[in-house]
């Protein structure tokens, strides 16, 4: 496949992900041009496959963009010395705190009622928009059976009537899809639910 080919192919895909995660259809565009134009400048035929590489790449730019804004946002209000902005700026806190609780409720019902290996295929696939392929290659499970096992999960959660209040088990599952979330790379939630995984195959 020429490089023309591949980016045909690859730059919508490319540009979901990086909207997703940057909230902004200009700056994806921008993300997304600087790390195809990158690739055009290395050797390609040492890379096995092109589309994780390529998805690998406009995360980690779109990450070091946020991580960028993130600094700049912090510069910002360190010099601010209106109160009434300040205020604004803990009314926002405040607002996504409730947000979070809600998030937190809903995966608290997700924990209870999923075993780690559905939570993990559930997760991944709903939230993150990962293919059968690329839950494939991080459960090293056949793609038919990530789909069963996807849609035993949502059949699972379409019974539950009622939200389970009680507090998350020390598994920490919700901070490892919190920092997921915020850092816009779901690694960390792998590793959390394939550590699950195999900590629940060790007691079977």
């Amino acid at each position: 496949m020429n490089q023309s080919t591949t980016i045909a192919l690859y730059q919508p895909m490319m540009q979901t992900i990086a909207q997703r995660m940057l909230g902004s259809i200009a700056d994806a565009e921008d993300i997304v041009q600087d790390t195809l134009l990158k690739w055009l400048t290395i050797d390609t035929d040492k890379i096995r496959n092109t589309k994780a590489y390529l998805i690998k790449s406009v995360t980690n730019n779109c990450i070091n963009h946020l991580n960028t804004l993130k600094r700049k946002k912090d510069e910002c209000i360190d010099s601010i010395k209106s109160h009434e902005l300040i205020d604004k700026y803990k009314e926002m806190e405040l607002f996504r705190f409730d947000f979070e609780n809600e998030v937190s409720a809903a995966l608290n019902v997700i924990h209870k009622k999923l075993e780690p290996l559905e939570k993990g295929i559930f997760v991944l696939r709903e939230f993150f928009d990962f293919e059968y392929d690329d839950l494939q290659e991080v459960f090293n499970k056949k793609k038919e059976n990530c789909r069963q096992l996807f849609c035993r999960a949502k059949e699972k959660l379409n019974l539950e009537t009622s939200k389970i209040k009680s507090e998350l088990s020390e598994s920490n599952f919700l901070e490892s899809f919190k920092k997921a979330c915020d850092m816009g790379n779901p690694k960390v939630f792998i590793d959390h639910i394939k550590e699950e995984v195999t900590g629940s195959n060790e007691k079977k």
